[in-house]
């Protein structure tokens, strides 16, 4: 599993650096991924990425800033153009689907596929689960209806204890992988196998928190506890703090404050004011890092690998 970052800067492109959207690339037995936000342009981060549309399962939209998601429409009448009939699911506040239905209306375009919009209100709370994931919104504090999202892997089932098997005299075949998925089995001769006496604890899954514009929040914090990866906005400096607030955005010590208070454990900053350049991007990481050493920032096509969890 891994996170590709899209597009790193706020409020407009920049001089090699697209406006907010990140990939999620799933297991390999998936074979698909997830977007979070679709700024304009993203159709292009995608083919320079070699992500294609066809393998897109999901959107899911922070906010209703421009930045954030003038991409969608487009990308999702291309997706029908390529002959895609596979369903996709689009998540977002409250008005992504009249801005989205309106859109289609007044430009003549046409969805050949499922379009699924769930929109989002009030606290959030889970807003998709399947037998691998449960993505959980919570509200974020931004000028207008904004979430952050903390997807969540199913935990796997521990190894299998084949010294313990091979006393019992159990061979190998269908029933260790009955006992890997925590199923008692019984055997020929009546004995019942306990699973949780062949195998050892489950493995912790996965935890990414992608977080919206945001000024520092507790809502924040809880989206991000104990993550393995934090994707937090650092729109500002650490010494414009006034006007972060204003604007409401986060510096990058407030995001890496979040960070550590979440217990988290890395720090990806994002959103860049179009203030700075690439070459200012080192100072802005090290001035997260005297808050939260394990801080980088991201740069447009940067592949973040999200190995498995150790067991705890």
């Amino acid at each position: 599993m891994e996170l590709t970052m899209l597009g790193t800067a706020a409020g407009r492109p920049a001089e090699g650096r697209n406006v907010t959207a990140a990939a999620l690339v799933l297991p390999p037995g998936r074979g698909t991924y997830w977007l979070f936000d679709c700024g304009e342009g993203t159709q292009h981060q995608l083919l320079r990425a070699g992500l294609k549309l066809t393998k897109l399962e999901r959107i899911f939209v922070t906010h209703l800033h421009g930045d954030h998601l003038y991409g969608l429409p487009g990308l999702l009448g291309s997706r029908s153009s390529m002959g895609c009939d596979a369903p996709l699911a689009v998540y977002g506040p409250g008005g992504i689907r009249h801005w989205l239905e309106t859109t289609f209306s007044v430009t003549g375009s046409h969805i050949h596929y499922e379009l699924e919009i769930h929109e989002i209100e009030g606290d959030g709370g889970v807003v998709h689960e399947d037998d691998e994931f449960t993505v959980t919104a919570a509200p974020l504090n931004h000028r207008i209806a904004c979430f952050g999202y903390r997807v969540e892997e199913r935990p796997r089932p521990g190894t299998l204890n084949a010294a313990r098997l091979k006393e019992l005299g159990l061979p190998q075949g269908p029933l260790y992988a009955r006992l890997k998925a925590g199923e008692d089995v019984e055997l020929a001769d009546g004995r019942v196998i306990r699973a949780a006496e062949v195998t050892g604890p489950p493995i912790p899954g996965r935890v990414i928190a992608i977080l919206g514009d945001t000024t520092p929040c507790e809502s924040a914090v809880r989206l991000a506890e104990g993550a393995d990866l934090v994707v937090h906005e650092a729109t500002f400096e650490a010494a414009l703090a006034d006007k972060a607030a204003e604007y409401g955005h986060s510096t990058t010590a407030e995001a890496a404050r979040t960070a550590r208070d979440a217990g988290a454990a890395r720090l990806l900053l994002t959103h860049f004011s179009g203030r700075y350049r690439d070459e200012d991007l080192p100072r802005l990481e090290a001035e997260a890092r005297e808050v939260f050493p394990p801080s980088a920032a991201a740069r447009d096509f940067l592949t973040v690998h999200l190995p498995h969890r150790r067991r705890s």
